[in-house]
C-alpha cells in the first residue's frame, strides 16, 4: 500500500482563520504530501469540506468562493469515489471495529484504494486498521514515516 487519504479536518484548517496554529500546520503537512506526490482526496471529503466552509467557519465562504476551492483542490490532488463498495466497507467498519460511519467510510476509501495513511485528527493517532494507518498532523509527535 502506498498513498495518503487526506481528511476533511486537515483541509478545513486551510480555511479556519481562527485556529493559526493549525491552520500553518496544515498548509505545511499539505505541501510536504503534495511534494512527495502521495495525497488523494475522497469524494466524500469534498462533500464535507463544501459543508463545513459554507456554513460552519467564521467568515463563511461563499458558495462560489467554496466552488472554486473544491475545483482547485480536484485539479491537484487525485479524487476516489464514494462508491457502494465503499458504502458496504464502512458498514464493515462500523460493525467490526465501532468506528462512526462517516469516519469508517473514510478508513474503506483508504484501504480499498490502497493508501496506507489517513491523516485525520479524528481517530487515533498510530492505530493500524487492516493495513491503513492513521496519522494526526496536529499531534505535537506528528511525523510521516517515509516521507520528507
Amino acid at each position: 500500500m502506498d498513498g495518503i487519504l487526506i481528511d476533511t479536518n486537515v483541509l478545513v484548517y486551510v480555511y479556519d482563520l481562527s485556529e493559526p496554529v493549525k491552520r500553518r500546520r496544515a498548509l505545511e503537512t499539505l505541501e510536504r504530501v503534495r511534494d512527495a506526490g502521495a495525497g488523494v482526496l475522497s469524494a466524500q471529503v469534498l462533500s464535507e469540506l463544501y459543508n463545513v466552509v459554507t456554513r460552519k467557519l467564521e467568515p463563511p465562504l461563499t458558495p462560489g468562493e467554496a466552488d472554486g476551492q473544491l475545483r482547485a483542490l480536484a485539479r491537484v490532488w487525485p479524487v476516489v469515489p464514494v462508491t457502494s463498495v465503499v458504502v458496504f466497507e464502512a458498514v464493515r467498519g462500523v460493525r467490526e471495529y465501532q468506528l462512526s460511519f462517516w469516519d469508517a467510510q473514510i478508513w474503506a476509501a483508504a484501504r480499498l484504494n490502497h493508501l496506507s495513511t489517513v491523516l485525520s485528527e479524528d481517530f487515533n493517532s498510530g492505530a493500524v486498521i487492516e493495513g491503513v494507518r492513521f496519522v494526526d498532523p496536529f499531534a505535537d509527535d506528528f511525523r510521516l514515516e517515509g516521507r520528507a
